[in-house]
């Protein structure tokens, strides 16, 4: 078996993977399904070459923007170079290593006839493809083909396809593109990864310098230092999970290049194993197997990604961690390697153990100082009650304007949502595949999220440059079975006025289930108008106040930071100032009870206004609105309860258990009652900067409430 310079690509033959031997065990059923999932890509990959053999080669003249044919069709030819490659190794069937010669042919007759791509994007052009970050991840796909062919083929065509197509591609990838290549960005890494492992199969070491240490190999550019400034300590991504994940694959593949062909730069020991910790936070920065949405995020993607494939793969490999069989389970593939086999074969013989998803923090910056994703769940359960605060830095030019924003999930499904990008991916129909216009204009304003605005204008006035300066100031993080949570300021988001937010998981016995506890604070100089926006998913079925609903005519809730895009559907006054809202998603109610200042108001809102492209998915909202104050506090009650059965036709507790909220400030802490319909009383004292020793104390109107610590749940098991 030829010993790889790049990653651990070597199949073993596919006759022995055609008949999986039966498990004989009361789960033998499942176990052999899991057997299969090696031996159905490698069924899969030889039927889906075997087709192509038979008919003529077709590399097309680029024309097409992202997602057109032409587009499309070199994408599939890159990775029919690459699965031709491992075929012909784990067959020794001389028409893989034909077909893939067959496509190379073609593309060094067309390579150096190109130009650049008639429809350049806007950021760095290709020539294959409408930017070269697709040319780059063209040349990972391929290289790795080739070097697995490469040492069969004759001198003079090894000759031909290197200095007609793959030299020349590294070079425009590399010293053709600096602004690219030295970024510190995931195009860079790309890029980097591209032409690093290019070096290595041709034995070019300039090739590998470059790519490590940027163009004139003095670090300041590089693969080595994107791998130290885009994750945290953490390994969290600096743009997002979505992001993470994209740039995850050349991270891994370079990654294992370089342990392959120089171990001695101990390149997945680097920075406490960065490259590890950073396949891990990708799997933990998911819900119901879907990444959190936030940043310019396609809310499609999950852990079944080819990217994440190959990082799950790669970190078996070095941990051996049973836990990411349970993953490789709900992936539901593998990729058709050694490491993907492994995976395969270790969770039929069910090594598998529950992958420990939990509450956690995850850090932002090179050095960890620059803000944190923070995740609260109720439960181990992927599925289950979680609650993520953005409180990171802002992303980069992918990043959105919601400091201190909130995601809720229950039971599989987002329950407070996030909209993502405003983008249609490679459907060429829809702006060609781009960002369309409404992603800036809507989807990354701060109204777009469930984050206070003040008045109507984005955090940093939607300007990415201010917002990169700056991030929250993050409080401490906790978990605990009784409370986990997190707290988090900024001041920086708008000119004098100082942004809040504490959000907590309270469980207590007098509780149906946990509920979430989201205390949200704008203060600052002079009146301001404050909104606190709830993008909800379901029906509404209950509130506690009357809508005045705009039944005949709308009209959109301003001109401006993306207030433009939603139409105003209803207003309603609030009773006490109390806001309470009962909505009803898969069988399940939730409702959300608030506390609010008095004079504020709730106004209901439904995307589409100003979008006569219907670029943007129709959802509700829900906005609390405190006009011309000097400060605002709104604490919230999430609440899940009880059952909604279509079939069988019965409702179980369909309404709140919470009669009132109620919220007491004092200086740097915070009591929010809880007070039941069951008479009794649940508190919560909330001090997010403080010792874990530090004593607190304060009056509410039901008596003085006492805890020791930033956060605790004075219950209603513990009197009054």
């Amino acid at each position: 078996m030829r010993t790889h310079l790049l990653i651990a690509t070597a199949v073993f033959a596919v006759s022995s993977c055609i008949a999986p031997q039966t498990v004989s065990s009361p789960t033998s059923e499942a176990t052999n399904s899991a057997s299969n999932l090696y031996d159905k890509v490698l069924s899969e990959t030889r039927a889906r070459l075997d087709s192509a053999i038979g008919n003529p080669i077709d590399v097309p003249v680029p024309l097409d923007a992202g997602g057109g044919y032409t587009h499309e069709q070199h994408k599939r030819n890159a990775k029919a170079i690459y699965q031709a490659g491992l075929l012909y190794e784990a067959t020794g069937e001389r028409k893989y290593l034909d077909h893939a010669v067959r496509l190379l042919d073609s593309y060094v007759e067309l390579y150096p006839t190109l130009g650049l791509h008639p429809k350049q994007k806007e950021q760095t052009p290709g020539r294959l493809f409408w930017q070269s970050l697709n040319e780059a991840w063209w040349l990972v796909y391929t290289i790795q083909g080739y070097e697995i062919i490469r040492d069969d083929l004759a001198d003079d065509k090894r000759g031909e396809i290197e200095s007609e197509l793959i030299r020349p591609m590294a070079e425009f990838l590399s010293e053709g593109q600096p602004q690219t290549f030295d970024k510190v960005h995931n195009h860079g890494t790309w890029a980097t990864a591209a032409v690093g492992m290019t070096g290595y199969v041709l034995g070019d070491q300039s090739y590998v310098e470059k790519a490590l240490l940027g163009l004139d190999r003095s670090g300041t550019g590089g693969f080595l230092r994107q791998l130290d400034e885009l994750f945290s300590p953490d390994g969290y991504y600096n743009e997002g999970p979505y992001y993470q994940r994209f740039a995850l694959m050349p991270f891994v593949l370079f990654g294992q290049a370089i342990q392959a062909n120089e171990p001695e730069r101990g390149i997945f020991e680097r920075r406490d194993g960065i490259l590890e910790k950073a396949i891990l936070s990708t799997i933990h920065q998911n819900y119901a197997g879907l990444f959190f949405p936030i940043n310019d995020a396609i809310k499609d993607k999950g852990i079944a990604t080819q990217e994440l494939l190959y990082g799950v793969a790669v970190a078996y490999e070095l941990s051996g961690d049973p836990a990411l069989l349970s993953v490789v389970a709900e992936q539901g593939r593998v990729v058709p390697t050694e490491g993907g086999r492994q995976l395969a074969t270790d969770l039929s013989a069910g090594k598998a153990e529950p992958f420990p998803y939990q509450s956690m923090r995850l850090r932002d910056g090179a050095n960890g100082d620059q803000g944190a994703l923070d995740v609260l769940r109720a439960s181990d359960d992927p599925n289950g009650f979680t609650a993520v605060v953005k409180n990171t830095s802002q992303g980069l030019g992918h990043g959105h304007f919601d400091k201190m924003g909130l995601l809720v999930f229950d039971r599989g499904s987002e329950i407070l949502r996030d909209y993502g990008a405003a983008r249609f991916l490679n459907i060429e129909a829809k702006y060609g595949g781009h960002y369309l216009r409404e992603n800036d204009a809507y989807a990354k304003q701060t109204i777009a999220h469930n984050a206070l605005v003040v008045d109507r204008t984005s955090h940093f006035g939607g300007v990415t440059e201010e917002g990169n300066k700056h991030r929250p100031d993050i409080g401490d993080f906790v978990i605990g079975e009784r409370i986990s949570a997190t707290s988090a300021s900024i001041d920086k988001a708008y000119p004098a006025v100082t942004l809040t937010r504490t959000v907590a998981l309270v469980n207590d016995p007098a509780l149906e289930a946990p509920v979430l506890i989201d205390l949200v604070r704008g203060a600052g100089e002079g009146l301001h108008d404050f909104d606190l926006p709830w993008h909800y998913n379901g029906q509404l079925v209950e509130t506690n106040y009357t809508i005045d609903a705009d039944t005949i005519a709308r009209a959109p809730l301003g001109d401006q930071a993306g207030y433009q895009y939603l139409w105003k559907v209803g207003e309603a006054e609030l009773p006490n100032a109390q806001a309470q809202t009962t909505l009803l998603l898969d069988n399940r109610f939730y409702s959300l009870t608030s506390a609010v200042p008095e004079g504020t108001h709730v106004l209901l809102a439904e995307l589409g206004a100003n979008d006569p492209d219907f670029n943007l998915r129709r959802e509700p909202a829900l906005i609390l609105r405190t006009p011309l104050s000097r400060s605002a506090s709104f604490a919230t009650v999430i609440e899940p309860h009880g059952e909604y059965n279509g079939i069988d036709e019965f409702t179980l507790a369909s309404h709140s258990q919470i009669e009132r909220v109620e919220h007491v400030e004092g200086d740097g802490m915070d009591v929010v009652q809880l007070h039941l319909k069951s008479g009794e009383t649940v508190s919560v004292g909330l001090a997010g900067k403080s010792g874990s020793s530090e004593q607190h104390i304060m009056q509410t109107d039901s008596g003085a409430v006492s805890w020791t610590g930033p956060y605790e749940v004075i219950g209603s098991d513990q009197g009054e």
